[in-house]
């Protein structure tokens, strides 16, 4: 079905929501009941849910004994295979009080551009979600290389909702919603809603995150939101602790419309 408003997203058939490193490891670790709570809600009316969930990295690595996010990339494909484990045992725990049971997938960009690949990673996503599992999507960074990585996991929540014809992407950060310049600085004013077609001249798009174990932003954010919209999927670009409200279909965060016509997931891959 089309969402093409808030008020409908109660009776989204398919959900895709993405979460960021910051918002669920190091000290926010415990942020993940809440927005299990909030995944569960919508999966006990009816509703699809995948989970694109970022933080393998940034979980794995005090049980490297590291401090910071290491920057060269064994460390970082090592920090990736702890925490990854580590990652989805937390999900599943906060899931097994609303016995859901998760399944993971774990993609790399070259995936996404290879049709056969692709179609599978389709085809697996399909069965667990009419299994009622609910897979929890992230880059496979054990094996994944610089020049072959999607960069962030904002593009690759919009290329999986676009895989598996969801109908609303939820991009969850730091940051309740989009501004009309990085929200710290004085005269920044919320944006509601943004037309597919809007190419939101005048608005200053900040390139990096507010925390240093994530790679994304609010570029890549707008970038992925816009990608989306462009080919379909209406996208609520919004903090982590307002997931639940944004689910709900409450006038929260940044409301990106979906175009009125659809065009086919290779050409979103391949874009």
């Amino acid at each position: 079905m089309t969402i093409d408003d808030r008020s409908l997203i109660p009776s989204a058939r398919r959900i895709v929501v993405k979460v960021g490193s910051s918002s669920i490891s190091g000290d926010n670790a415990g942020q993940i009941g809440p927005l299990v709570d909030a995944l569960a809600e919508a999966h006990g009316r009816g509703t699809q849910v995948v989970l694109v969930s970022s933080g393998a990295i940034a979980t794995g690595i005090p049980y490297l004994s590291l401090t910071e996010r290491p920057t060269d990339l064994p460390t970082q494909q090592a920090a990736a295979a702890v925490g990854q484990n580590v990652l989805i045992y937390r999900y599943q725990d906060s899931l097994d009080r609303f016995g859901i049971v998760a399944g993971q997938v774990l993609l790399t960009a070259g995936d996404m551009e290879n049709a056969t690949h692709r179609g599978n990673a389709k085809r697996a996503m399909e069965r667990l979600l009419d299994l009622r599992i609910l897979p929890i999507v992230n880059e496979n960074d054990t094996v994944a290389t610089h020049e072959i990585r999607f960069g962030d996991n904002d593009r690759l929540a919009a290329l999986v909702a676009l895989l598996i014809d969801a109908d609303l992407l939820v991009l969850l950060s730091d940051v309740d919603a989009l501004y009309t310049k990085p929200p710290q600085e004085p005269g920044a004013v919320r944006i509601d809603r943004v037309a597919w077609d809007d190419e939101l001249e005048g608005v200053e798009i900040g390139s990096t995150g507010l925390s240093g174990v994530g790679t994304g932003g609010a570029l890549t954010k707008v970038s992925a939101a816009r990608q989306a919209a462009e080919h379909g999927t209406a996208v609520v670009l919004t903090s982590a602790t307002l997931v639940a409200e944004a689910l709900r279909g409450a006038p929260v965060g940044t409301w990106f419309e979906p175009a009125p016509g659809e065009l086919d997931a290779d050409d979103a891959a391949a874009s």
